[in-house]
């Protein structure tokens, strides 16, 4: 059987990245096998301001990955993020359509489906309706009520819904392309998928994903996504600070950002407490060779992170959740490798934190293996476990169960005794 082929496009507002890769029928693994990353244009935290520009970024994306991947990519996961996300929690009810009580498949979809028959604007678009557990006759906390027998079957879901016009723009752009959309999925739901760990889901966690000009978050408890939002902040917010602080360009002030990221990796100028950074290796075209350390990191960058944390904070109390994430907080995106970040995080929260990279990934991965791409390698492994092929062989396998060969052989006799005189 061939391997099946698996593409994803991050549309995000710092860079559009494109990856392909192979799923491999023996060990279920996923081999990537191209992947190009470009920077955005026509989009702003996380909404389209100009299809156009936005058209010709994905284009060339797509195009480079299909060269390195030496495969024509027709169908796409599409990332979505940004404000315009919402979350809600519901709940579904339906009765076990089986006499003898046994929960079937249609069960759980038709609770599913009960759950989801919610009253939205109609500017709104459901696109993830997720179970977060089962009840069935009053016992709660069950992840799979399937094959389990009973009369009455709930089921409490996460709903998340994202602008329509926004979502019919990503789609308009797509099919310029002669792309088909397989779906969407919010990009703090694919980073989790690519950075946490099943026991962090089950104590409690909270994922956030900082992009360029807005910053995504999912809560799980229990194993289960309980609450997903977005702010309107990023790493681009970070840069302006420094553009403004230094009076530079902001061109140069992500030229510095990232040569601070890169010097104070290793914690070698910390450790030596050195108070100015050169920059004369930047060649930036306003005269700037040295700047204050201290000042960088604790005047400009910091007060910024301090709003980021704040922000979330406040968001993740208003959940209700704020005190069922024991595990903490887990970064991703590019902004997570700012400076400071994991620092200014733990003064402010008092919780712990750690700045996740994308696993569970073989192949062409040497680039891809970063916070910044937890996103784009999230949307190929969050697709292959949502892979719709699987359920219908799945279903087909359950209709062969049903019919025995002793049943068929009976059929057959009564058949051909017809024709017997």
């Amino acid at each position: 059987m061939v391997d099946k082929i698996l593409a994803a496009v991050d549309i995000g507002s710092s860079k559009i990245a494109t990856i392909v890769g192979v799923k491999d029928k023996d060990s279920e693994e996923l081999r990537i096998i191209g992947f190009h990353s470009t920077p955005s244009k026509g989009i702003k935290k996380g909404l389209i301001v100009d299809i156009d520009e936005i058209t010709m970024a994905v284009e060339e994306s797509v195009e480079k990955t299909e060269r390195m991947a030496g495969q024509k990519i027709n169908q796409v996961f599409v990332s979505v993020g940004g404000p315009h996300i919402s979350s809600i929690n519901s709940h579904g009810v339906v009765a076990v359509s089986n006499p003898q009580g046994e929960i079937i498949e249609d069960d759980i979809n038709r609770a599913v489906e009960a759950a989801r028959a919610i009253s939205i604007s109609n500017t709104r678009q459901i696109i993830e309706v997720l179970p977060r557990e089962y009840v069935v006759d009053g016992q709660a906390g069950i992840k799979n009520p399937l094959g389990m027998t009973g009369i009455r079957l709930e089921v409490d879901t996460h709903i998340i819904t994202a602008s329509q016009t926004n979502l019919k723009n990503l789609d308009r752009c797509l099919s310029e392309l002669g792309l088909n959309n397989n779906g969407f999925i919010f990009s703090a739901l694919a980073s989790a998928e690519a950075v946490l760990t099943e026991t962090e889901k089950e104590l409690g966690v909270v994922l956030v994903d900082i992009g360029g000009g807005k910053t995504d978050l999912c809560l799980y408890v229990e194993g289960a996504l309980s609450y997903s939002a977005s702010i309107a902040v990023g790493a681009k917010h970070i840069t302006n600070d420094i553009a403004v602080g230094l009076r530079v360009s902001l061109q140069s002030a992500e030229k510095i950002k990232l040569h601070l990221n890169k010097i104070l990796k290793d914690r070698k100028v910390s450790q030596k407490k050195e108070n100015d950074l050169n920059l004369n290796s930047l060649n930036l075209p306003e005269n700037v060779s040295d700047v204050s350390l201290k000042h960088l990191s604790d005047g400009i960058i910091a007060p910024r992170l301090e709003e980021i944390f704040k922000l979330l904070a406040d968001v993740i109390e208003k959940s209700g959740f704020a005190d069922q994430a024991p595990s903490g907080f887990v970064l991703s995106g590019g902004g997570a490798m700012t400076v400071g970040m994991i620092e200014v995080g733990r003064k402010t929260l008092g919780m712990p934190i750690r700045v996740g990279s994308p696993t569970r990934v073989t192949g062409l991965v040497d680039e891809l293996l970063n916070p910044q791409y937890a996103t784009t390698v999230g949307l190929l492994l969050y697709g292959r476990s949502s892979s719709t092929n699987e359920e219908g062989w799945k279903n087909f396998n359950r209709i062969l169960k049903d019919i025995t060969f002793t049943n068929s052989i009976g059929k057959v006799k009564e058949f051909i005794k017809q024709f017997i005189p």
